[in-house]
Order: C-alpha cells, then sequence, then structure tokens
C-alpha cells in the first residue's frame, strides 16, 4: 500500500493488498442476463475503437451470437449512427431497454438518450463514470452471449470505473501503425495487466490501403508494428483493418451491420474460440 493511499479503491488504478477486486465488482440488472463481456480499449483517440467495437458486434451478431454494445463514450458516442438507430431508449417499471438495431445487436449510448443527437454532453468525470455504470446496472440486457464495450480513450475515470466494476472477459486494444501510437498502446496493455484482464488480441487499423488498380498493399502510415506489439507482449490474435472507403460510406450511412466484407469476422473467431 502506498503511504499516500486513500483507502478509495473507486479512484485508484493501484494494485495492492489492501485492494478486494472482487468487492467492487457490481451486478447487472437483476433481468439482464450476460454470458461475455469485452472491452474495446485505446490508450488515445482517433484510432478506431468505434469502428472495431462496431464489426466485431456486427461480426458476432452475423455468426448467430446475441449480441449488445454498450456505448461507453458518453462525450463522443458514434456507434448509434454506424447501425442507423435513430430512436431513443424506452424502459419500463423494472428498468431501461436497449434499442434493438434492424439486425438484432441490443445497444445503449448516451445518444439514444439524448432529445438531439448534436446536443453537447458537458459533464465532470464523476458524472460521466456514474453513467457508464448505470448502463451496466439499470439497462435491462437480454439473453447476451457477447456484450462489447466501446470505450473512450486514455485510462481515465471510464475506463477505470469500467476496469473495476464490470466482469471482464478480455480487452481488444486498437492501434494504428505510427510508433507513437505504439508507445501509446503499451499503457493500454500494461492498465489491462495491472487490474488482472487479459488482451485477447490487437488491431491495427488504417494499415494499408489496396491500390485499385494492381491490388498491391500500400502502407500509407508506415509498415506495420502491430505483429511485434503482439509478439512482445504476448497477445495471441492480431488483425489489420485497411484504409477501406466502402467501409467508412457503410459507416457514414448506417449500414454497417450489413458490410459485405467484414474484416473483423476471422478475429472474432480468433478471440473466442477458447471461451465459448
Amino acid at each position: 500500500m502506498s503511504d499516500k493511499c486513500s483507502h478509495d479503491c473507486s479512484s485508484c488504478g493501484e494494485s495492492c493488498s489492501s485492494r478486494d477486486k472482487k468487492s467492487l465488482i457490481k451486478s447487472p440488472h437483476e433481468f439482464s442476463d450476460i454470458k461475455k463481456v469485452i472491452a474495446v480499449v485505446s490508450g488515445k483517440g482517433g484510432v478506431g475503437k468505434s469502428m472495431t467495437c462496431a464489426l466485431l458486434a456486427a461480426a458476432a451478431q452475423s455468426k448467430g451470437k446475441v449480441t449488445a454494445v454498450m456505448d461507453a463514450d458518453i462525450t463522443g458516442p458514434s456507434i448509434p449512427k454506424m447501425f442507423g438507430v435513430t430512436e431513443r431508449a424506452t424502459g419500463s417499471e423494472n428498468g431501461i431497454l436497449p434499442v434493438v438495431t434492424d439486425g438484432g445487436i441490443q445497444l445503449m449510448s448516451m445518444n439514444v438518450l439524448l432529445e438531439n443527437e448534436a446536443e453537447p454532453v458537458i459533464w465532470r468525470g464523476s458524472l460521466i463514470s456514474g453513467t457508464v455504470l448505470q448502463f451496466w446496472t439499470d439497462v435491462i440486457w437480454t439473453g447476451v452471449d457477447y456484450m462489447f464495450i466501446d470505450m473512450p480513450p486514455g485510462t481515465g475515470d471510464v475506463p477505470l470505473t469500467v476496469f473495476q466494476s464490470i466482469p471482464l472477459d478480455g480487452v481488444i486494444i486498437v492501434t494504428t501503425p505510427q510508433d507513437l501510437v505504439g508507445m501509446i498502446v503499451q499503457k493500454a496493455v500494461n492498465m489491462a495487466q495491472m487490474m488482472n484482464v487479459p488482451v485477447l488480441g490487437i488491431v491495427e487499423n488504417m494499415s494499408y490501403i489496396k491500390c485499385p488498380d494492381c491490388g498491391r498493399k500500400i502502407s500509407v502510415f508506415g509498415e506495420s508494428g502491430v505483429d511485434a506489439l503482439a509478439l512482445e507482449n504476448g497477445i495471441p490474435a492480431v488483425a489489420k483493418l485497411p484504409i477501406d472507403p466502402a467501409l467508412t460510406r457503410a459507416a457514414d450511412c448506417g449500414k454497417l451491420e450489413t458490410f459485405e466484407n467484414n474484416y473483423l469476422s476471422d478475429f472474432f473467431d480468433k478471440i473466442t474460440k477458447t471461451r465459448e
């Protein structure tokens, strides 16, 4: 225990003998049924966590898994738009009901609670973290095989709340080819290790673009370093997402769920084959 310990484990990421991790875990809603929970994380923004999360959810649903997405990026939610969801969440006397996409994915996001999706959420960290926790405790998730949590960037309040309060089965780390991002990724790996949550895989977004004429892969942002990162940290599964204008258009139009070439379909099989 640190000499400066405040004895408030909810605001601390240190691993020490005084911490009882199980005591911090919150139970989901009494009517919820959730088998596996996987968080999608990164040490910085703009690397494609939401895209990765949405593609993983679409891959799981297409394989017959009952799937859910919890959008924990309260101030920058983008998951509803990718799935073409415009309706608001509803509720009953028992709790909040998630919205359901055309393909059957259960979804909860700040944008399905706001009257105007362009309305900014100008809240302090404690209120944001509390809202994310309510998505777990107050929403009724029905018969979910896999829940994916789209995390905000960094290692601050919300990631700490999720790591400490929700029983994660693992995390997926998202990166891009730049060396700088690789350094930031190491922070996410270290946080997962400190919180005793396994890293199931790593996704390198914007890894390459394919020439439309010859099909050659061009490394726009430099050569990939994801394989070395995975080997160095003992991460078992790796995927490389290209820069694909068709994928971008599908997300912008709310058609990601029906995008034909889901680049993370095989990756989903790899990260889940030992965890069924």
